[in-house]
């Protein structure tokens, strides 16, 4: 038990926070405690009824059941993998920066469920953080199903296309395009296009979460130019060997 208290307090402090909403919220819905009829998100509930807290509680509960509590656990760890790497390696040094794509990525969750009908967004959310991440990692080597090893950039797509082939759901469809719009908005447009940046993190989040010795780290050049230098040794996983994300 001490190694999992230590292990949980290395998190990377917005990625703790995430990873444990989502355990309590999801355990609560599963034992009651959060009645699962007020915590998924509907169209016709949040527009009609202005039962708003929905799309809080839909960002945090899964439907914890036996039949998804494998998907779940993956889930966990691909918040723990991806967003622990995202905000300890790209936005160690701006916290706040981080905790603002968190937020602008589940408003866009939020609004994509609405259009979609999608009633949990956990999904999403977990597949739009892991594009980022690959855009950011492209030549970073990731091992999948049976050993088989490409870019990370490639990813979200193989995950997408798995989901929708096996499942029939378009929930990592609509986490690629936040992903993108996100990674588009943020890096491409105001570095690669000499564009605004439409995406800059708001002073009050600047003071809830000060830099740390300023800026975002390694962010001073195009996305493009960082991705060429040479990843030391790639990150592989193990996750991939006859998981599928999706429901």
């Amino acid at each position: 038990m001490a190694d999992v208290g230590v292990w949980y307090n290395q998190l990377p402090r917005f990625t703790r926070y995430w990873l444990t909403a989502t355990i309590a919220a999801s355990l609560g819905s599963r034992f009651g405690i959060l009645p699962f009829h007020y915590v998924y998100l509907s169209r016709r509930l949040v527009l009609g009824e202005w039962e708003l807290w929905r799309c809080l509680t839909s960002l945090v509960v899964y439907p914890l059941t036996s039949a998804t509590g494998f998907h779940f656990l993956i889930n966990c760890y691909f918040i723990v993998q991806y967003s622990g790497r995202l905000e300890k390696d790209q936005f160690n040094r701006s916290p706040a920066d981080y905790l603002y794509m968190q937020l602008v990525i589940s408003a866009m969750a939020v609004i994509g469920g609405l259009i979609f009908n999608v009633s949990f967004l956990m999904d999403i959310l977990v597949v739009a953080v892991t594009y980022v991440w690959c855009h950011l990692n492209k030549d970073v080597i990731v091992t999948f199903w049976f050993g088989s090893r490409f870019k990370a950039i490639y990813l979200p797509w193989i995950l997408a296309g798995l989901e929708l082939v096996f499942h029939g759901s378009v929930a990592s469809l609509i986490g690629i395009f936040i992903g993108h719009l996100y990674y588009f908005l943020k890096f491409q447009y105001p570095q690669d296009l000499d564009g605004g940046n439409f995406l800059e993190t708001p002073r009050i989040l600047k003071r809830f979460a000060p830099d740390v010795s300023g800026g975002m780290s390694g962010f001073g050049v195009p996305p493009a130019n960082r991705n060429n230098q040479p990843s030391p040794g790639g990150f592989t996983s193990n996750w991939g060997r006859g998981n599928i994300l999706g429901r």
